[in-house]
């Protein structure tokens, strides 16, 4: 039966390609926004995206308009339930959505260190320590920006020494460059002196994050500067507003990719059932029954989706693997990291719709009236 379909698939090479070369670009396109979806449920519902907090200036939400003082940590230490508090500064080279946004994050290196899952590829902590212009640049932004241990990066009023390129089981890190938090303070013409941007606050195992977070803008309220403290998963998901509503609509993207496959491999099915009717007619006169040229149609069209949605998801993984593409807005990145789920995703949903194209034309090929469709010119 397998090699009957494939000669039958052979005889029409330009409407099989065509038909594989159709379903692999829809299926690329479901891949890249299934993975800009699951880069932002990585985000905003992840562990430490609920087991830590963020403290930011109220009613602000550029990194550029919060400026909170430095010493409010020592206030945030006192609050039960608070571990320990890391002050932030935040500089980045565009607050609105872009795909080659550019974030540093000033803050103690030993803190780094000891909170952030990062891992030195190349470079040392030694040397990320002792230099107060040293900087440690994500494995993503030392791709795109082709930056190695040693060179020196500028942008802005910015300018750093690369002492370190490192890796990072969350990848929204690997969007980051780290600085100490001095060197963002006290860099001229950002006037930062005393100040950060925000305080992330990690929390004992036992805290109610909620109570924590308010008791914290009780204890800042009598200070200069009023706070508003949210969990990290909720404040990235508001600091990332306009790219979630985007990101939801491209949800339905994704579906109708999932439908223009369907639609091209059925057509694709039904031309080919219809072009040889009197063959499926001439089959059962020697004695195939329905159920087996049913499952021939069904086959064809399972073999041309699962070719070309293979293709295209096996695609999209390799480019999002090496490209190392992420988007961001304010300060905050979503980065676009291939899965297994995703590429078993891309294969289930390829011999799902594989299956489904094939239903009607393979009952038109089981039905079909022996005698007219012999008689057919």
């Amino acid at each position: 039966m397998l090699t009957y379909v494939l000669k039958t698939l052979w005889r029409h090479r330009a409407r099989t390609l065509l038909t594989v070369t159709g379903a692999a670009v829809a299926m690329f396109v479901f891949c890249c926004v299934g993975s800009v979806q699951e880069g932002l449920e990585r985000l905003t519902t992840g562990t430490d995206a609920n087991r830590s907090l963020i403290v930011f200036q109220e009613n602000r939400f550029c990194p550029t308009s919060s400026r909170l003082p430095e010493d409010y940590a020592r206030k945030i230490l006192k609050v039960d339930g608070v571990r320990d508090v890391m002050p932030i500064q935040v500089w980045t080279n565009n607050c609105r959505a872009s795909l080659d946004i550019v974030v540093f994050n000033g803050a103690d290196p030993k803190q780094i260190q000891a909170s952030r899952p990062v891992k030195l590829v190349a470079g040392s902590w030694s040397d990320f320590e002792s230099r107060r212009d040293a900087a440690i640049v994500g494995r993503n932004v030392a791709q795109r920006r082709g930056l190695g241990v040693g060179d020196q990066f500028s942008i802005g009023e910015i300018s750093v020494q690369v002492a370190g390129v490192f890796s990072s089981t969350v990848p929204s890190e690997e969007n980051l460059i780290y600085t100490s938090l001095q060197f963002l303070q006290y860099t001229r013409g950002l006037d930062n002196a005393g100040l950060v941007t925000q305080h992330e606050v990690m929390l004992d195992e036992n805290a109610e994050p909620d109570r924590v977070a308010a008791e914290i803008d009780q204890v800042l309220r009598a200070g200069a500067v009023a706070t508003t403290t949210r969990r990290k998963g909720a404040f990235q998901a508001s600091t990332l507003s306009d790219l979630v509503d985007l990101i939801g609509f491209a949800h339905w993207l994704g579906y109708a990719c999932v439908g223009l496959v369907l639609s091209l491999v059925a057509t694709t099915t039904v031309m080919s059932v219809q072009d040889r009717i009197k063959e499926y007619a001439v089959l059962q006169t020697i004695g195939v029954r329905p159920l087996r040229a049913m499952r021939l149609v069904l086959t064809e069209s399972t073999i041309l989706c699962l070719i070309g949605g293979a293709s295209g998801t096996l695609l999209a993984v390799t480019a999002l693997a090496v490209g190392g593409y992420s988007i961001g807005a304010e300060g905050a990145t979503i980065a676009f990291r291939p899965s297994l789920g995703l590429l078993w995703s891309g294969l289930v949903v390829s011999l799902a719709v594989g299956v489904v194209a094939g239903m009607a034309p393979a009952i038109q090929a089981a039905t079909v009236p022996i005698v007219r469709a012999l008689r057919q010119e």
